[in-house]
């Protein structure tokens, strides 16, 4: 193979909730695609972060954390999951090296070995957090799995480690065609994206007084003359105590969400972002259909 020959193929990241999955694709991609929050399963539909490795483009699944389903919208994501990790040339399991193998890790595990996987890679992540000696000891155990043909030990949040797991993985794709233009470092709309940032805030500030029960859309984006751009979207939730939550003391809060939200849009879009939030109340939206078409997911799940 001569070193011009290009390189492409689809890399899932997979793991429990809250392992560090897209904060590990935001690192590798360089830029934000995919929100981070402390609260766990923020990530509800699958998000392609492109990246280029020398002559080889590396296109990542950041899927939804995969964990035992209980409503609808649970079983959406997680059935994405595993169709990302079924799609996906390679598969890159991550592992929190502070929790281990949980409940949730120890269940994929089982899952992948079912599905035939047998060279999936592991990258055991939060490494910066834990003493040496417990990381030999859980690296061994998990090797002892049978199906992971490599080990690295990482922190995104640092990005030690991540180098080293970027060269392999672009080594390891298929031979063939870039799949995206080079300037491209996402599949996801603009619109979509706003939203996700939008979305982002409402976990940050209000993690612990609203529940997963509210979702976003941009309802317009116009674009203006001197290349700036209007965002108008509405924040759902299912009851009226919630939205009083999120509009706050006069309007605080919501006004606190559209700063950070503007801030971070304008940074991403790298152009001015008029940015205009409504909350309105829909009952059970996550019961609704279309919801789930405008994620990504399987409302039949």
């Amino acid at each position: 193979m001569i070193a011009t020959e290009q390189k492409a193929g689809f890399v899932a990241i997979v793991g429990a909730p809250n392992v560090g999955k897209s904060t590990l694709l935001n690192r590798l991609v360089g830029t934000k695609v995919s929100i981070v929050s402390p609260k766990v399963q923020t990530t509800r539909s699958r998000v392609l972060g492109i990246c280029i490795e020398g002559n080889a483009q590396v296109i990542f699944i950041d899927t939804p954390g995969i964990f035992k389903p209980r409503r609808r919208l649970d079983r959406a994501m997680v059935a994405a999951a595993w169709g990302g990790a079924a799609d996906a040339d390679e598969v890159l399991l991550l592992i929190d090296s502070d929790k281990g193998i949980d409940g949730n890790s120890s269940a994929i595990i089982k899952n992948l070995k079912g599905s035939g996987r047998n060279n999936v890679i592991l990258a055991i992540n939060k490494v910066d957090l834990v003493k040496k000696q417990n990381l030999l000891r859980l690296s061994a155990t998990l090797d002892g799995e049978g199906i992971f043909s490599d080990i690295f030990m990482i922190s995104a949040e640092t990005g030690d480690g991540v180098p080293d797991l970027m060269a392999f993985l672009a080594n390891r794709v298929p031979v063939g065609p870039w799949l995206f233009p080079e300037d491209q470092i996402s599949d996801m709309p603009g619109r979509l994206t706003a939203a996700e940032i939008t979305r982002e805030q409402l976990y940050l500030q209000l993690h612990n007084e609203l529940p997963y029960a509210a979702t976003v859309e941009t309802e317009t984006w116009q674009e203006k003359d001197d290349g700036s751009v209007r965002i108008e979207q509405v924040i759902f939730v299912e009851r009226g105590s919630q939205k009083a939550i999120v509009l706050g003391k006069k309007g605080s809060r919501i006004k606190s969400l559209g700063e950070n939200a503007r801030k971070e849009l304008e940074e991403i879009f790298e152009r001015r972002v008029h940015l205009f939030l409504f909350v309105k109340v829909r009952d059970n939206w996550g019961e609704d259909p279309e919801r789930y078409r405008d994620l990504g997911l399987d409302f039949n799940a």
